[in-house]
C-alpha cells in the first residue's frame, strides 16, 4: 500500500493552516480518507510553493489571504508613506473675535477654504487680492486651517489659532518667484492650473508677459493711432502654445492726464452694407500685465494682454479700442489676420 499526503495550499498569498490527510486504497480500490493532523503554514512556505523568487521582498495581500496571527492593515502594506519632503509648510496665523486680520497676496484670490466654522473669511470690498479673516466665536480652543489659491497658480496654507491680541493684524504674502532658495516650499512644489488657461501654467503665462514687458521691443511698426496728443501703439504680437500675447503702449504727449475707462478687442466686418446689422464678436483677455488706468501728462505706459489663440476670417478684422473716462480722446487701431499669423514665437524668457 502506498501512502502520500496532499497539502491543501492556497496558491494565492498566505493560508492560516491546512489539514493534512492520509489517503488509502483497499483491496477493492475503494478510497478511504483519514484525518492525520493540522500543519502550520508560514509566509515562507507560501512563497516557496508558488516559486516566489521573482516576488521576493513584496508584501503579501493580507486582506485577501491573511497569515495566521497577523492582522491585515488598512493599506494592505502597499502604500507609500508621505514624507515631510512632500509637505507644503503652512504659515502660522492668529485671529481674534474683536479685530479683523487682513492678508495681502501678490495676485487675485480665486479660492478660499476654511477648516472650521470658527472662522469667517472673504475678499475685501473692491480688492481682488486681499482676504479678511476673523473668528466667529470667542476663545475657540482647537487649532484649524485655511487654504488659498491665487490667480497666478500659487497655493497658500495657514494653521490658524485664536489669540486675544494677535501679533500680526496685516500680513503681506511674498511673491514665490522672487524668493529664490529662501522660499518655504518643497522642491517638488506644484502649481495650480486654472480652467481658463487650459494646459498653460499660470506662473509661466505671467513670466512670459513680464519678459515681453521688460524687453519692450517694437516688433510691429505699422499698427497704431494718434489723436488729441494721445498715441496708442501695438508694439508686438507673440505666440506660445495656445495663447497669443499683445504688447501695447499708450503715450500721453499732452499735459492733461489720460484716464482709461476700458479697452476692448472685437472682431468686426471690414465692410458693412447699408441697412445691415453690424455683427461684433468680443474677445476677452485672459490676463493683463501692468494694466494702468491713468497715464499722466508727458508719460507713457505699456501693457501686455494674454488671449486664447484665434484667427480672423478674410472679411473681418480685429479692432482694438481704448476709451477715455469722462473724455473724448478715444483711440483705436485695426489688426488683420495676416498680422496675427506672423506672431513671433516665444522660445526663451529673460526675466531678472
Amino acid at each position: 500500500m502506498k501512502k502520500y499526503f496532499v497539502m491543501m495550499l492556497a496558491l494565492a498569498m498566505g493560508v492560516c493552516a491546512v489539514k493534512a490527510q492520509e489517503v488509502k486504497t483497499d483491496e477493492n480500490n475503494a478510497v478511504k480518507v483519514r484525518k492525520v493532523s493540522e500543519v502550520k503554514v508560514t509566509e515562507k512556505d507560501v512563497r516557496d510553493a508558488a516559486g516566489e523568487s521573482a516576488t521576493e521582498g513584496l508584501p503579501l495581500r493580507k486582506d485577501v489571504y491573511p497569515l495566521q496571527g497577523e492582522e491585515g492593515d488598512l493599506y494592505h502594506g502597499l502604500s507609500r508613506k508621505l514624507t515631510f519632503e512632500r509637505m507644503i509648510p503652512p504659515h502660522g496665523l492668529e485671529v481674534t473675535y474683536g479685530k479683523t486680520v487682513h492678508i495681502l497676496f501678490p495676485a487675485a484670490v480665486r479660492y478660499v477654504d476654511l477648516g472650521s466654522p470658527n472662522l469667517i473669511a472673504g475678499k475685501a470690498d473692491g480688492a481682488e487680492n486681499v482676504i479678511r479673516v476673523k473668528a466667529t466665536v470667542k476663545d475657540f480652543k482647537s487649532e484649524t486651517n485655511m487654504s488659498v489659491i491665487t490667480e497666478d497658480g500659487a497655493f497658500y496654507t495657514f494653521n490658524v489659532k485664536y489669540a486675544d491680541e494677535p501679533l500680526l493684524l496685516n500680513v503681506e504674502m511674498c511673491d514665490f518667484i522672487h524668493e529664490g532658495s529662501s522660499v518655504n516650499r518643497p522642491n517638488n512644489a506644484q502649481e495650480i492650473y486654472l480652467k481658463e488657461l487650459g494646459s498653460e501654467s499660470p506662473m509661466l503665462v505671467r513670466l512670459i508677459m513680464k519678459s515681453i514687458h521688460k524687453r519692450d521691443k517694437r516688433e510691429v511698426k505699422h499698427i497704431g493711432c494718434k489723436r488729441f496728443g494721445i498715441q496708442y501703439l501695438l508694439k508686438g504680437i507673440y505666440a506660445h502654445n495656445d495663447l497669443l500675447y499683445f504688447h501695447t503702449q499708450t503715450r500721453n504727449q499732452s499735459n492733461v492726464p489720460f484716464d482709461v475707462n476700458f479697452i476692448t478687442f472685437k472682431i468686426v466686418d471690414k465692410k458693412v452694407m447699408k441697412r445691415t446689422a453690424i455683427q461684433e464678436q468680443v474677445v476677452f483677455p485672459l490676463r493683463a500685465y501692468n494694466y494702468v488706468t491713468r497715464i499722466a501728462g508727458k508719460k507713457s505706459a505699456c501693457t501686455v494682454f494674454a488671449m486664447s489663440k484665434f484667427t480672423i476670417p478674410d472679411d473681418k478684422c480685429l479692432v482694438v479700442e481704448l476709451c477715455e473716462q469722462n473724455g473724448g480722446r478715444h483711440q483705436s487701431f485695426v489688426i488683420e489676420n495676416e498680422d496675427l499669423v506672423r506672431a513671433k514665437v516665444i522660445d526663451e524668457l529673460k526675466v531678472q
